[in-house]
């Protein structure tokens, strides 16, 4: 019964790493399918994003996608085909309209949520 129990356990954790790798690998390739994949399996997290600011664009919640996916500035650069300097100024825009204090990491609070 117990190791029943485990292996229920382990197939749960490699569904979910199959999942996130199946994100992540959307993130990289700029899919269309991320925004809808990432609300189905992260529902909660464009709930709390929604209390905080509830008039966001597909475009914003995409971007804050990769945010919690903990992506660097320039791996969302290359995976968007823009500037690093473009995003940096993205994450200026989405740290204010979200009302994320400067001092906080914006990693750090994404994690959070």
């Amino acid at each position: 019964m117990k190791n029943k129990k485990h292996e229920s356990h382990l197939e749960d954790l490699n569904q979910k790493i199959l999942v996130e790798d199946e994100i992540m690998a959307l993130a990289k390739a700029n899919s269309p399918r991320l925004l809808s994949k990432f609300r189905l399996v992260y529902p909660d997290f464009f709930e709390k994003l929604s209390a905080i600011q509830p008039g966001l664009k597909n475009s914003e919640s995409i971007f804050c996608i990769y945010l919690k996916l903990n992506m660097t500035t320039k791996e969302i650069a290359t995976c968007i085909f823009v500037t690093p300097k473009a995003i940096q100024n993205r994450k200026n825009r989405i740290r204010k309209k979200l009302n994320i204090p400067s001092e906080i990491d914006i990693y750090k609070w994404f994690n959070e949520i």
